[in-house]
């Protein structure tokens, strides 16, 4: 038993010692050059784009007939597939929204103290008709620097819009040949906007746009790629940083200043965004198939030399996450937790309700967070499947949790919700 006590206790230093090492290197990645806070939740999957939070002590019980822990709730217009998630810069809480009917495209602002609305900007449709109803026109969640707020729509629109909702500049992509919709959020690395537009006849590029004037700075043309919905991740590697790309030929490493390839492994990715620990990069497609993990630190064609594992997962469009020595992923309805090292299988759990495509989180003390404003699941990382508490909000949606101040916002299909201790 204290054998058991031991591992478990080193398990559990370990995902902590790899947040706050993750959360460090958001700060040095994110691009900064903004007005944004130690607190704030910049992009899709948080600061370091992998679902870690630096914020400890967050509630894990919430919800019920006496909405225990929801500090408030604010109501929310009708939207198309409403999965682009919150982002979160000072006070302000930012999403996107849409109507199919009108190519209606919108980015949405609230107060983060009580939720109040603050505007509510309608953008211009772009030139492509072809999004599906199952995709949307709002899938991408946004980013932010605490200055303006960056989003992406699916009629191949990029906006950038200041704080109070002014139109600062839009463009359109150049080549709009799409699956079911824009998928890729954009991101941010210094004064560029990077960002996946991967797509059809041989039309997928990288786009790096500068943040101020929406010009492209420099674009990386990807003829031998289909579509994707992953969103990459920035990496410091060997003191530098790369631009970490899951698609559908494999991965690759990116000098995001230059958009040059530093490497690349054969294999497959789309919808899942990558994720790091251990030396290792994994992804996997998203859709039911394998994943891989690389060591990021080759050059040229990597598959012969720095592939280090393949696995067969029944993988969900959610992304992973880490903690500690281990990688956490949803494969349906089931969490399953994968030694980083070796991809071996330690343990798989049913969460039954759910939603396989909200991506998780993990926070200092180990907790993963599999959150959203349906059923959430809190689990313990380590060597045993520990659930910690259910939660249902009863507004189900696949969008992911934004975490600032010690509280987590969810999207809900009719609210949104402030969860944190009363």
């Amino acid at each position: 038993m204290r054998n058991m006590r031991r591992q478990g206790l080193a398990w559990r230093a370990a995902a902590v010692l790899f947040v706050l090492a993750g959360t460090s290197l958001a700060a040095a990645e994110s691009g900064g050059g903004g007005g944004l806070g130690p607190n704030d939740w910049p992009q899709f999957r948080g600061p370091t784009g992998q679902g870690i939070t630096g914020e400890k002590d967050l509630p894990t019980k919430w919800g019920g007939s006496d909405g225990q822990n929801v500090l408030w709730k604010a109501p929310l217009a009708a939207s198309h597939n409403p999965w682009s998630s919150p982002v979160i810069a000072g006070d302000t809480i930012l999403f996107t929204s849409c109507k199919m009917e009108g190519q209606e495209q919108h980015v949405l602002a609230f107060s983060k103290a009580d939720g109040k609305p603050l505007w509510d900007t309608p953008i211009p449709p772009g030139p492509w008709k072809g999004a599906e109803p199952k995709g949307g026109l709002a899938d991408p969640t946004p980013c932010t620097d605490g200055r303006n707020v960056y989003a992406v729509f699916g009629s191949a629109v990029i906006v950038c819009l200041d704080m109070q909702g002014k139109i600062v500049w839009r463009k359109e992509f150049p080549a709009y040949n799409f699956d079911v919709t824009v998928g890729s959020c954009p991101i941010l690395y210094k004064n560029l906007i990077l960002y996946q537009a991967d797509q059809y006849k041989k039309t997928s590029s990288l786009f790096a746009y500068d943040r101020a004037t929406g010009d492209v700075k420099w674009e990386d043309k990807r003829p031998e790629v289909t579509f994707a919905h992953s969103t990459p991740i920035l990496l410091a590697v060997g003191g530098k940083t790369q631009l970490i790309v899951s698609g559908s030929t494999g991965l690759m490493g990116v000098d995001p200043d230059e958009g040059k390839r530093i490497w690349w492994c054969k294999g497959a990715g789309e919808t899942a965004s990558p994720v790091y620990g251990g030396g290792l990069v994994y992804a996997d497609t998203g859709r039911g198939s394998g994943g891989l993990a690389v060591d990021p630190t080759g050059q040229g064609d990597v598959t012969a030399t720095h592939l280090k594992w393949k696995v067969e997962l029944g993988s969900e469009l959610s992304s992973p996450v880490v903690a500690g020595d281990c990688l956490y992923r949803l494969c349906g309805t089931n969490l399953v937790c994968l030694k980083l090292a070796t991809g071996e299988k330690v343990w798989s759990q049913k969460l039954e309700g759910i939603s396989a495509w909200a991506s998780p989180i993990v926070t200092p003390e180990g907790n993963i967070y599999c959150a959203s404003s349906g059923t959430s699941f809190i689990i313990k990382a380590g060597p045993k499947c520990e659930i910690l508490a259910t939660n249902n909000l009863g507004d189900p949606n696949h969008a992911a949790p934004a975490i600032s101040d010690g509280k987590i916002y969810l999207r809900g299909t009719k609210f949104l919700y402030c969860v944190g201790k009363k």
